[in-house]
């Protein structure tokens, strides 16, 4: 047996290309604003005790896309603990139509991430927490960092959501323009954009995610076999909830705020999130630095075994070789 299920249904995709990894506990926990949110748990399997890495994700990912990545943290003497934020993956969806984004404030994923520590990190995990977090899960990692300098020793991210490329506007206008609309009931509508389409209908040759076929198939396979878990196009208010997030996060003052140490890593190939903002962020900080990684996309644990290699090394450099 690989997995301990919830019996109230909480449940892991285990498919022949992506096995869950051994010694899995898979529950759902209540926020304290009552979402209700799937979760998983790993023992370290190998090595020294060094403690847990709190994984969060990007905005549309789901626990099992990291499998190879929690293995590989495991490897290296770390417990893992992650989570579907909510309106995505295994958790509470928020609205009627499941396959839309949709968070009312982009504080709520915050609130996830304090209701997990309190829940299940502080009970039921072993200190010291270190938190790694990709894309839109980076730009709550840094909001934490912020916000609690004491809730983990260190923050290590993957292509945070700093700033997106293309914008019309700066994430403050565009937050007040989608905000507005909001507020006028179109809060729950799509905003059209392109690639957004279901997941499982990607074309390898279209995606801006990952430089690698197999890890790409991977994700789709795991899609095919638990439709459920997609979340489709964001909505205007998820565009106003991110953007107040981005806004946040670009005022003089916020680098300074940050007093957990801090390693961002961004792609040089990214076409999801603005590598300029966050190079320009990571000169700000000061109690961090940042490194580009070369030929990358945008999701660098998925990315070909060449880029998973620098960044699983800046890793050990950052977190594992501070653990001892």
């Amino acid at each position: 047996m690989t997995a301990i299920a919830d019996p109230e249904g909480a449940s892991l995709v285990d498919i022949p290309s992506n096995r869950v990894p051994a010694g899995a506990r898979v529950a759902h926990f209540m926020t304290s604003d009552k979402v209700r949110l799937r979760y998983a748990i790993w023992p370290k399997s190998a090595g020294a005790h060094r403690g847990t890495i709190c994984l969060v994700q990007g905005r549309g990912e789901f626990i099992e896309k990291y499998f190879e990545t929690i293995a590989d943290f495991r490897a290296r003497g770390f417990a893992v603990a992650t989570f579907d934020w909510r309106g995505q993956g295994g958790s509470e969806r928020l609205i009627g139509n499941r396959q839309l984004g949709y968070v009312d404030r982009f504080s709520d994923y915050w609130l996830d991430l304090q209701s997990f520590h309190g829940q299940i990190l502080l009970p039921d995990c072993p200190p010291p927490f270190y938190l790694v977090g990709h894309s839109m899960g980076g730009l709550v990692a840094l909001h934490a960092g912020a916000a609690d300098r004491l809730m983990f020793d260190r923050i290590f991210l993957s292509s945070p959501m700093i700033g997106l490329g293309g914008m019309p506007a700066s994430p403050g206008v565009m937050a007040k323009v989608a905000e507005t609309l909001s507020f006028f009931g179109l809060g729950e509508l799509p905003v059209p954009r392109r690639r957004d389409g279901p997941a499982m209908e990607m074309r390898f040759a279209d995606n801006v995610l990952t430089s690698d076929l197999g890890r790409f198939t991977r994700m789709i396979d795991v899609l095919k076999a638990r439709p459920a878990l997609d979340t489709g196009k964001p909505t205007i208010r998820w565009i106003a909830a991110a953007m107040a997030g981005m806004a946040a996060a670009a005022e003089d003052r916020f680098p300074g705020r940050i007093r957990v140490p801090v390693l961002i890593l961004a792609a040089a190939c990214d076409r999801v999130v603005a590598t300029a903002a966050t190079e320009e962020f990571g000169l700000r900080m000061r109690t961090g630095r940042h490194m580009v990684v070369a030929g990358a996309r945008h999701e660098l644990f998925m990315e070909n075994d060449a880029v998973r290699g620098q960044v699983l090394a800046a890793f050990d450099a950052f977190i594992t070789d501070q653990s001892v």
